[in-house]
């Protein structure tokens, strides 16, 4: 595989705030919710991971763990098993790879193979040495909003205001980071759309993620083919996930206008060209316009 200026570029580049960067999900699991066991053979994975960088990913973020709803863990060895091999070829390629964990033993692991950036979607809670491991790595962090693991997540979907109570708890986790020593520059946050937010509680995240952006740290937006998309989408529940690509392009598409950092994404193709029309109807705003106050003049 032939490394590209895509995949070649420095992380500093791909924390930059615009344009919106593309994050390819590549999944070397059996049980993923949504492309399960396509990818576990490594071959298979870096072959896909050359596809998406030609799509226009600029990182592949490398996950050995479902999170889907009711997903049971596997052990640690496993989960080094499935991803090392993987992470360590696409590193040699010049691929920008973020390691997908939730253990601070992985994503050390991941690092020396050449993984440039953590993305955990339990913020640290999941593993109590994540924080200081990810000081002394000294690489970018992605910390996400997560209540519980996945067979009780649901139960936790219980919100008076969830962007308030989203961004605060988010805050307790931006304080626990500080106080194990880490770098705040170079730590992204993630709403965690889908994590303890079955359905409607994801839209208003998704619709404020200024006061998101207004914490002061680059927003990823990862909502790719998930469940509250086939809720509103027609014949959603009968479409499997792959059917919601499209769906997912639009969130792609007003994330982007909304100013997210980086969209985590299935299908790079369709979101490439989704975050291109979201680029320039960006450009095309007036200064200092409010994140959705194009869509909004738009549309009436």
């Amino acid at each position: 595989m032939e490394s590209t200026d895509n995949a070649a570029a420095p992380v500093a580049a791909l924390l930059a705030p615009a344009p919106c960067k593309i994050m390819g999900i590549l999944n070397v699991t059996p049980d993923s919710f949504s492309d399960g066991g396509r990818w576990i053979d490594a071959q298979a994975a870096v072959a896909h991971a050359t596809e998406m960088i030609e799509d226009g990913a600029d990182i592949i973020d490398v996950g050995g763990e479902s999170t889907r709803p009711g997903a049971q863990r596997v052990p640690v060895d496993e989960e080094l098993r499935r991803v090392i091999p993987v992470v360590r070829r696409l590193a040699e390629n010049g691929v920008p790879v973020s390691i997908d964990t939730m253990r601070s033993a992985v994503a050390a692991a991941a690092v020396e193979a050449g993984a440039a950036i953590i993305n955990d979607v339990s913020g640290g809670l999941a593993d109590d040495r994540m924080l200081s491991q990810v000081a002394d790595l000294g690489v970018p962090y992605i910390l996400s909003h997560w209540r519980a693991h996945s067979p009780h997540m649901d139960r936790h979907d219980r919100y008076q205001d969830v962007v308030s109570e989203v961004v605060g708890e988010l805050r307790g986790r931006i304080e626990a980071y500080v106080d194990a020593g880490a770098d705040t520059g170079l730590l992204a946050i993630d709403p965690g759309l889908g994590f303890a937010k079955q359905g409607a509680s994801n839209w208003p995240l998704l619709t404020h993620l200024k006061q998101l952006r207004d914490m002061g740290f680059p927003v990823l937006v990862g909502a790719s083919r998930k469940r509250f998309l086939a809720q509103v989408i027609p014949g959603g529940a009968a479409r499997p996930p792959a059917d919601r690509d499209l769906a997912t392009a639009v969130v792609s598409a007003l994330a982007t206008i909304g100013g997210a950092w980086c969209v985590r994404v299935h299908d790079v193709a369709s979101t490439a060209d989704a975050v291109a029309i979201g680029e320039q109807w960006r450009a095309a705003s007036p200064a200092g316009a409010s994140e959705n106050e194009g869509v909004n003049r738009w549309a009436t």
